[in-house]
């Protein structure tokens, strides 16, 4: 049975290191991907506005995640991160081995919604956030690859397929955001298929363990160790 570790350690030797925001959507999907891939390692909570001196040391950039492996490599990308533990652990075959061109489908999903997608959702949180008169203009952006999900996921139970794959931990964090943005609208809107699948992982117990709070690694340098025993 898989469970959430929260024990505190002082070794960060024998495990890699990962810096983390809690509510950052890049970070959320790194530690669902470390979760589902039965990896264990030494998370470190932090804010923005304190960044550690360790992690600027080896991520100049200074965003999260940041993933430090025991060799001394460090992954400075979310997706990146998330291939790493699914490739180190695939139990649940988000990566959907048997069909070769499945991995390169997800990838082209993630793309079009990392990139495309993700501006279109930061233009409508602004909007709404300042205000703007422009708000329904930019949702209406939003909504057209919502609708493309919807009708994924009026064909299948998941993104892909009847199976989770990768896609679908990669997207979820982004789509929660845009469900937040107005709230009265998103539960009134043509998309059931969406907030059904949305509900499924914001309900599940894998997703509460991965959005626990953890204290802020600056406050007492303690790591927390996250992911499966």
């Amino acid at each position: 049975m898989k469970t959430s570790l929260t024990k505190k350690s002082n070794d960060t030797s024998a495990l890699p290191i990962i810096y983390s925001l809690r509510n950052c959507p890049y970070a959320m999907r790194a530690r669902l991907a470390i979760f589902k891939a039965q990896q264990t390692v030494l998370l470190r909570d932090l804010v923005l506005s304190n960044k550690p001196a360790e992690m600027i040391a080896v991520s100049p950039k200074g965003t999260v995640p940041v993933l430090v492996l025991t060799n001394g490599r460090v992954i400075e990308e979310s997706l990146e991160v998330m291939l790493w533990a699914l490739q180190q652990t695939d139990p649940d075959d988000l990566f959907h081995c048997d069909d070769e061109g499945a991995l390169p489908a997800m990838l082209s999903l993630i793309s079009t919604f990392d990139n495309d997608f993700k501006t279109s959702l930061e233009a409508y949180k602004c909007a709404k956030r300042y205000q703007e008169d422009n708000v329904d203009e930019c949702r209406i952006v939003c909504q057209q690859y919502i609708e493309q999900l919807e009708q994924r996921l009026t064909e299948h139970r998941f993104l892909m397929s009847d199976k989770e794959s990768l896609a679908d931990i990669a997207l979820v964090p982004f789509i929660r955001q845009f469900a937040r943005v107005e709230r009265q609208w998103y539960l009134q809107s043509p998309y059931p298929k969406v907030r059904r699948w949305l509900n499924s992982y914001l309900q599940s117990p894998v997703f509460t363990k991965v959005m626990a709070k953890h204290p802020l690694w600056l406050d007492n340098h303690e790591d927390v160790l996250f992911g499966v025993n």
